[in-house]
């Protein structure tokens, strides 16, 4: 049985978005939230209760320790019986190689804005399109999820900005040149995908923030998936 809603969460502000420098002394996946970014987490929880009130939930989420402690603070808000989760690795931000200083994130920043940000690989970590594959599979395996008797009436991703932006391209079948018109979702953003009763797709339902736009561009934006 399909959800009702797939809804998409960017972790709240991590040490890494406060101070790039922390990436030149601490690996990545182990980069924490801030003070901030852990309100953040805690106000998502408090929309997503509202929102999703006493039904059940299936959260995926990322096992990188901000992901981890952002869905924490949002599971803070349901009752245990009523929601169940999974990490998956799959659902990682992309890899920006090792330790890198500030100097050299704003070179990859530079390069990868002239090159175009879906092809540009970062030396030692992933471009857009290897992210896409694997949220591709990601997929596959949410399908066979969603086949299975009693699924939840919500699926909840708890993920990073990139990774949600090519889910949503991977989902909405929207093109390269689409995508690179999409701003990255804020910290704690929450993205929400409703499922029409008649057809059965799923339409979002969340304004995105888009950049580069011409206004006759605007009828080629697809908001309706599978």
């Amino acid at each position: 049985m399909r959800p009702h809603r797939i809804i998409l969460v960017r972790h709240g502000e991590s040490e890494g978005n406060f101070d790039r420098n922390t990436y030149a002394q601490k690996q990545d996946y182990k980069l924490l939230l801030t003070p901030l970014g852990e309100q953040q987490a805690d106000e998502a929880g408090k929309k997503l209760q509202a929102l999703i009130g006493d039904e059940r939930i299936l959260f995926y989420v990322s096992p990188l320790w901000r992901t981890r402690m952002t869905f924490e603070h949002i599971a803070k808000h349901f009752d245990k019986s009523q929601y169940r989760w999974k990490e998956d690795p799959r659902l990682r931000e992309q890899e920006w190689g090792h330790f890198r200083d500030l100097k050299a994130n704003i070179q990859i920043d530079d390069e990868r804005n002239k090159f175009g940000t879906f092809y540009y690989r970062i030396k030692d970590g992933e471009s857009c399109a290897d992210v896409y594959d694997r949220v591709s599979d990601f997929m596959h395996s949410m399908y066979r999820d969603f086949e299975k008797p009693k699924f939840p009436q919500n699926a909840v991703i708890v993920s990073h900005g990139m990774t949600v932006r090519l889910f949503l391209m991977r989902w909405f079948h929207w093109t390269v040149e689409e995508f690179e018109t999409l701003r990255n979702p804020k910290n704690a953003e929450i993205i929400i995908m409703e499922q029409d009763e008649l057809t059965g797709k799923y339409k979002l339902v969340s304004e995105l923030k888009r950049k580069n736009i011409r206004p006759d561009d605007e009828y080629k934006w697809h908001i309706i998936g599978r």
